[in-house]
């Protein structure tokens, strides 16, 4: 009999990353982080990813405007053993998950993206339906 292996994280470890991406954003939109950077600057978790087995947690953060983006990832790191152990505190898990910050580059490769779709050039060949 053959295993059948899955593509790509399980429901489960789908819910725990949003329910962590939940409570990471309340602790910060109340200021209960104890940063005046954290409490001055509005951040967005845009994405939590979990490993599969829920011991670690990927967290994409994005400052408001992109502004002081490398202080604000700076005091979150710093700040991570008290936000390790706020989540704990408001998940039953056997295990509270390692939180590991980085900055969510999407909006700038999505930005990228769109600025080349609308090149001249681009948006020509787009128009004439025809490639090079």
């Amino acid at each position: 009999m053959k295993a059948v292996e899955t593509k790509g994280p399980t429901v489960r470890v789908l819910r725990v990353g949003e329910q962590v991406r939940h409570i990471l954003s309340d602790i910060l939109a109340r200021g209960d982080a104890h940063d005046e950077l954290l409490s001055k600057h509005p951040v967005s978790i845009t994405e939590v990813r979990m490993s599969p087995d829920l011991r670690h947690a990927t967290v994409f953060v994005k400052p408001l405007l992109g502004k002081n983006e490398d202080a604000v990832l700076k005091a979150l790191r710093t700040n991570t053993a008290w936000l390790q152990k706020s989540v704990a505190e408001k998940m039953s898990m056997k295990y509270a998950a390692k939180l590991k910050f980085l900055s969510d580059e999407s909006f700038d490769e999505a930005s990228h993206i769109d600025k080349l779709l609308r090149d001249p050039k681009v948006v020509r060949d787009l128009e004439s339906g025809e490639g090079e």
